[in-house]
């Protein structure tokens, strides 16, 4: 039997995984072994988050987190190399933008091994970003290039990608099939609707993490101030990052919308299915607010899914107060057809069949 070696790094990334774990499962075709590098430590990330989410518990913990950029990413480096040579396998899959992504594709590919790169062709074309970075590298080291967009697809033409004998698929985006499986499990294991006495379409849901927001203090503070003003007109909901919570509380500052404690990916998708509109400069929610039929502030100055954007379902409105309350404002009050396909359907089954067939030639 075929085997590839799956390495993951972060939470997300296991919830995309599961998607392509089942459908493995199901075919029984291909052993599939998980790594999980531990770059993310995240305490829900006990064996019951395992079992209720169905995903496979990894055969690897490398545990390497904590560390800065590179010094990271030449661990993980290290010890990946060390798990592929004892386990041999035809392929590694790797996933997104991570240190995690990019240490496992170079591991591979040291070693002569195929790698495929699921979430590949995204481009934020911001250069001081690290996720840019890794997902620029791991495409271009790459036997097989899965993309969730035709956007992602025009990216890799653009750079000439053509020209490199590496495979360019338009699978659609894994994230979709994993909303619509956990979607239907999230109304009975969710809890934080009740919890919270937050009632459908009676607030907003606001993510705030990504360093470019919370290491630039006057950045943080026109995204509060643009959720303050939100919250004058709606009950802002946020789940409060533990980065975004330590630059608050150093720098003593309050603010009038609702803070809750992170929450599990069935909550998640429960403030997801019930919230009026989300803000956030997450990637990943981005696409899961337009997946749940809501528009979506970004509070950033650029997007990899600028599709959402060009297709109205979502503003770039930065960090400036004024333009995240107006674009809140303005898309709430647009009706959006969510029913266009942005992002295909049952990915899972085409990324597995494409695995399958790299594999066996």
């Amino acid at each position: 039997m075929k085997k590839i070696v799956t390495i993951l790094g972060a939470r997300p990334q296991f919830v995309k995984a599961a998607v392509l774990s089942r459908v493995i499962s199901e075919y029984n075709t291909i052993e599939e072994v998980i790594i999980h590098t531990g770059q993310h430590y995240d305490n829900n990330m006990s064996r019951v988050f395992f079992d209720e989410m169905q995903i496979p518990v990894p055969k690897y913990n490398l545990n390497i987190n904590g560390l800065s950029h590179g010094a990271m990413t030449g661990q993980m480096l290290s010890k990946i190399e060390e798990v592929l040579v004892f386990e041999k396998p035809d392929a590694v899959v790797v996933y997104g933008d991570t240190n995690s992504t990019l240490a496992g594709a170079l591991a591979a590919q040291k070693l002569g091994i195929k790698v495929i790169h699921i979430e590949a062709g995204l481009r934020s074309y911001n250069m001081s970003m690290p996720e840019e970075v890794n997902r620029i590298l791991t495409d271009r080291i790459s036997n097989l290039l899965l993309c969730p967009t035709q956007t992602a697809i025009d990216n890799l033409e653009k750079e000439s990608f053509a020209n490199h004998n590496i495979k360019i698929v338009n699978s659609g985006d894994i994230m979709k099939d994993a909303v619509e499986f956990y979607g239907a499990l999230s109304d009975e294991k969710a809890i934080v609707l009740q919890n919270n006495n937050l009632q459908t379409n009676k607030f907003v849901l606001a993510t705030i993490h990504r360093q470019e927001n919370t290491d630039d203090l006057s950045a943080l503070k026109g995204v509060f101030e643009g959720l303050t003003k939100i919250h004058n007109t709606k009950h802002v909901v946020m789940p409060l990052h533990p980065r975004t919570k330590s630059v608050l509380e150093n720098h003593n500052l309050n603010y009038p919308i609702t803070f809750i404690d992170p929450v599990g990916y069935f909550d998640m998708l429960a403030l997801l299915k019930h919230c009026a509109l989300v803000v956030t400069d997450s990637g990943g929610l981005q696409k899961e607010a337009f997946f749940n039929n809501k528009p979506c502030v970004i509070a950033r100055e650029e997007t990899e899914w600028i599709e959402l954007v060009d297709g109205g379902f979502a503003k770039l409105a930065g960090s400036n107060a004024q333009t995240i309350f107006n674009a809140s404002e303005e898309l709430q009050k647009t009706k959006h057809n969510f029913s266009v396909s942005l992002y295909g359907t049952q990915v899972g089954e085409t990324i597995y069949r494409e695995i399958k067939e790299l594999i066996e030639n």
